[in-house]
């Protein structure tokens, strides 16, 4: 099923303009979870709602390697955006290609910061040499939704009772789907459904994808890892999000991964477009103050 206006981006050709000046309003709400298996969370996320900024970043490469690369990832991201907002501000009017977009162009060096972040600090201390994470940055901004992303951490679109992920997955068992050597049945029982391919942070610079999707009122906007991937799946997903209050929802998403064994770190984001006929929900996701949690929190990358 292809949602129509999905464009993955690159710099050759664009046809397609945003419209100008549109105000977004985004509710947003955060969850995560070390999980039933292991001893510390790695993942760390970030929603700051006065920006439209999301962020699911997923460490790897052990314990203390692990959170300190996503939450270095987490911080470097907030930090670049933050020092570039006027590019998101709600009256910035880029009526250009969606490839030559600012937003666009934004996300991909935010997550590029984060690689070369990332990497200086694994090559100032050798015992974290190697360390990396994966990172899905999300921008709402003038009726566009800007998606940077490496790594296997997902991003999916619920819109009229339908599902796409929007992100591809850089993992050897995605490669070995494509090329048909496995089936993707196999592929959640392989052995190797672990190894990523691509991660911000092993090296100095990443190749980051940029996809970019035209946004509608009550689109539902699912950012996670694949803590939750690997016991959920896409038709799962979509019927809870269908079926649930959307602010109990990464609560909800989190005991279901962990009653199904909890292999790993868990993180969700949920960002939800209303319509003018929405009523204000009571629950804080308006809020304006920004919501860490993770291992960036937990390590004091942001307060």
């Amino acid at each position: 099923m292809l949602i129509p206006a999905v464009y993955i981006l690159d710099t050759r050709h664009s046809n397609e303009y945003g419209e100008a000046g549109v105000i977004m309003k985004v509710y947003s709400w955060g969850a995560t979870d070390v999980g039933m298996k292991r001893e510390h969370n790695e993942d760390s996320y970030l929603i700051v709602p006065d920006l439209n900024l999301y962020v699911v970043a997923d460490g790897m490469g052990g314990h203390a390697s692990g959170e300190m690369a996503s939450g270095v990832a987490i911080h470097s991201i907030d930090q670049t955006i933050k020092s570039q907002r006027d590019i998101i501000a709600p009256e910035a009017k880029h009526k250009v290609p969606l490839s030559d977009n600012p937003v666009a162009q934004l996300v991909s060096h935010a997550v590029r910061q984060a690689s070369y972040a990332v990497f200086t600090e694994g090559q100032r201390n050798p015992s974290l040499r190697g360390m990396g994470t994966t990172a899905t940055c999300m921008i709402f901004h003038d009726g566009h939704g800007f998606i940077g992303h490496v790594g296997d951490s997902r991003c999916y679109l619920m819109r009229n009772g339908q599902i796409v992920q929007l992100s591809e997955d850089h993992s050897l068992v995605n490669q070995q789907v494509k090329l048909k050597m496995i089936t993707e049945e196999q592929a959640k029982e392989s052995r190797f459904k672990n190894i990523i391919t691509r991660s911000v942070g092993f090296e100095a610079d990443v190749e980051v994808d940029v996809i970019a999707v035209e946004v509608m009122p009550r689109d539902v906007f699912l950012i996670c890892s694949d803590g939750l991937t690997g016991h959920v799946n896409d038709e799962e997903l979509n019927a809870l999000v269908n079926q649930n209050f959307l602010h109990e929802l990464p609560g909800r998403l989190i005991d279901l991964a962990n009653e199904r064994g909890g292999e790993d770190n868990i993180t969700v984001i949920l960002a939800y477009v209303p319509d003018e006929h929405d009523a204000p929900f009571p629950d804080g996701s308006d809020g304006v103050d920004p919501m860490p949690g993770g291992a960036a929190y937990n390590a004091g990358f942001i307060e």
